[in-house]
C-alpha cells in the first residue's frame, strides 16, 4: 500500500496531492509541450485552467498595484517638494507677498467633499462586505486527507 500526504514538492491539482518524481515531472512537461504545438487552442484551454498560471497572473498584478501606489506617493511628494521649495524662498526673503504665496483655488472645498463622500461610500461597501461575510461566511475548500492507495 502506498500512502498519499502532503509532501513538500509534491503536486496540488484537482484537490488531492500527487508527488511526482523528477523523470515523471519532464514526462508532464513534454507531454504538455507536445500538445500546445498540436493544439494550441486546446492547450491555452488546458493552461489557464492550471493554478500556477493563475498564481503568476496574480503575482505580478500584485506587483503592479504595489509599484501604482507607491508611484502615486511619489508623485505627491515631489508635487509638494517642488511646490514648497519654489515658493518658500520668495516669501522668506520678501520678494513675495505671503497672500500671493497662498493657494487660491475656490474648487478646494468641493474637492474635499467629494474626497469625504467617496470615504463614506468605501466605509459603507466595507460595512455591508463584512456584514455579509459574518452572517454567510464563505466555504473553505476540504483539506484533503491523507488517502491509502494499493500500490
Amino acid at each position: 500500500m502506498k500512502v498519499t500526504a502532503h509532501v513538500p514538492g509534491a503536486w496540488l491539482y484537482m484537490g488531492g496531492v500527487v508527488p511526482l518524481s523528477e523523470h515523471e515531472q519532464r514526462q508532464l512537461e513534454q507531454i504538455e509541450q507536445a500538445l500546445y504545438r498540436e493544439d494550441p487552442k486546446f492547450g491555452r484551454l488546458v493552461r489557464s485552467s492550471d493554478p500556477r498560471v493563475h498564481y503568476k497572473r496574480k503575482l505580478v498584478q500584485a506587483s503592479v498595484g504595489v509599484l501604482a501606489g507607491a508611484g502615486a506617493i511619489a508623485a505627491l511628494w515631489m508635487g509638494w517638494i517642488v511646490t514648497e521649495v519654489g515658493r518658500q524662498p520668495w516669501v522668506v526673503y520678501r520678494v513675495m507677498p505671503t497672500a500671493a504665496a497662498v493657494t487660491g483655488a475656490s474648487g478646494i472645498p468641493v474637492g474635499y467633499a467629494t474626497l469625504a463622500a467617496s470615504y463614506v461610500l468605501v466605509a459603507i461597501g466595507l460595512a455591508w462586505v463584512l456584514v455579509r461575510l459574518s452572517r454567510r461566511p464563505l466555504a473553505l475548500p476540504a483539506e484533503p486527507s491523507p488517502s491509502l492507495e494499493p500500490a
